[in-house]
């Protein structure tokens, strides 16, 4: 099977000569491995006809090698360069036009290739390639669920230890372990564990310094890497007691969760499901809280399409999975989240997250 071809068929499409790939979700998709980027240009050209081509450094060869690329690789040493590398590219692959992802390329690559290749025209086809990866194929779908299960075994760990007076820091701690515990890889990305007012900053970082109270809100946003995959789950929870009114806050966010399930099937669109959760929380007199769109896809990023928001009219596919987060945050007070995974199937969706989300209260002596 020729690995390369959804890419050749796209450099027909957009009418270049061919794509460009550095180390990240689409380089990982299609090459089975991991790299990081750093100062050390990586990259591989796929031409839209003839043999592709890999500028890799040197001291990453052995760990290329075994990828069983077709074609030619140009090595380079820190000693010597990457120019010549890049000459040598040329040499083999004569591009006028060439698509790159421009949200993952850095500059000092763009630039390279536009030194080896004078009056070339780069081609930002971000959305174009990541496109080849929106439907998940069985074998991710699989990764992901274990991802997610492990997610969720950590989380019922680390809320069972949950009492009032512990910091966020220590609640993120024991919820790191319990992640490598079951199996994590890695952080999907860094956690999210906040509590009282930190809760309403949808990007909060633990603080040291807080001692969690009885009556909070403690978010929790997080997720496992697995094989390539990230899980991506949120739950809010009320420590000691559940007050009044965050309580109505909070079932106003699980109505609106539930309505974005109703609406998610092949042939709606992200703005179907956004609109359709927004409508609840725009309807409820919180209206004012309202501060974040619904989703965005999840898969080998974190973030990635389709973003679930209204104006996308890009519609839902089977094998599509994405985010249904609605959340409403009152700043200085709390804030709430309700995060699932969902997957789109032939005739409907389906949660891959099954972690309960009806109102829980934790950390009671």
């Amino acid at each position: 099977m020729d690995r390369f071809r959804a890419l050749r068929r796209l450099a027909l499409d957009l009418g270049v000569d061919g794509v460009a790939l550095v180390p990240g979700p689409n380089f990982e998709r299609l090459m089975g491995a991991r790299f990081h980027s750093h100062e050390r240009p990586l990259l591989i050209v796929i031409a839209a006809e003839g043999p592709p081509a890999a500028i890799v450094p040197d001291l990453e060869k052995g760990s290329f090698d075994p990828l069983g690329f077709e074609g030619e690789v140009f090595t380079w040493r820190d000693q010597d360069g990457y120019s010549g590398a890049f000459a040598a590219l040329a040499r083999a692959i004569p591009l006028r036009r060439l698509a790159v992802e421009g949200q993952v390329m850095r500059v000092f690559v763009h630039h390279a290739l536009a030194a080896a290749y004078p009056g070339i025209d780069i081609l930002d086809a971000e959305r174009e390639i990541s496109a080849l990866r929106r439907v998940k194929t069985p074998e991710e779908i699989a990764i992901l669920e274990e991802s997610i299960r492990i997610s969720e075994a950590a989380l019922a760990e680390t809320i069972a230890e949950v009492r009032p007076g512990m910091t966020e820091r220590a609640v993120e701690g024991l919820l790191t372990q319990a992640l490598f515990r079951n199996g994590a890889e890695a952080h999907a990305f860094g956690p999210i564990v906040a509590a009282g007012d930190n809760s309403a900053r949808p990007h909060a970082h633990a603080r040291v310094d807080y001692a969690i109270q009885p009556g909070d809100t403690l978010l929790f946003d997080f997720g496992a890497h697995l094989g390539g995959l990230n899980a991506d789950i949120t739950r809010t929870f009320f420590v000691g007691h559940a007050p009044e009114a965050a309580a109505e806050v909070y079932e106003t966010v699980l109505a609106a969760n539930l309505e974005g399930f109703r609406v998610t099937r092949p042939g709606a669109t992200a703005h179907d499901v956004d609109d359709a959760c927004t409508r609840v929380l725009e309807a409820s007199p919180f209206a004012r809280m309202i501060r974040t769109k619904t989703g965005h896809g999840l898969g080998r990023a974190v973030h990635e399409a389709p973003q679930i928001m209204r104006g996308n009219d890009e519609k839902l596919e089977s094998g599509m999975v994405f985010t249904i987060e609605p959340g409403l945050y009152d700043l200085n007070a709390f804030g709430i989240r309700i995060e699932d995974d969902v997957l789109v199937t032939e005739d409907g969706c389906r949660s891959l997250t099954t972690f309960p989300k009806e109102l829980t209260v934790i950390g009671q002596c």
